[in-house]
């Protein structure tokens, strides 16, 4: 698997992806991160993202259902993989190793 680590903008798509259980593809996950983050994000990021994702075994695609107010047309949708977790555990573990250490400083 090539390159197992997460860039910021990948690891908000990847937590996303795991928050929004069979109804995450682009759209939703582009909007659930400006909810979240405050920050505007284009599906353009979105997609590179989950492209970037989808090769290093994180997550993992998927068509959907039908529906009318797609014209008919299915979409592709994201769920986080076994690898996805791990990456995600061993990030958040290494980020509250260093606030532990962070010292105590005074401004």
């Amino acid at each position: 698997m090539k390159g197992t680590h997460l860039g910021e903008f990948e690891e908000l798509v990847l937590l996303t992806c795991a928050l929004l259980i069979n109804s995450a593809y682009s759209v939703t996950i582009g909007d659930e991160i400006e909810r979240q983050t405050d920050r505007s994000v284009t599906l353009s990021t979105v997609h590179t993202a989950l492209y970037r994702l989808e090769k290093k075994g994180f997550v993992e695609s998927y068509m959907g259902g039908t529906t009318k107010d797609r014209g008919g047309r299915r979409k592709r949708l994201y769920r986080i993989t076994a690898a996805g977790f791990d990456v995600l555990n061993q990030a958040k573990e290494m980020r509250n190793r260093m606030w532990d250490m962070m010292p105590d400083y005074k401004f």
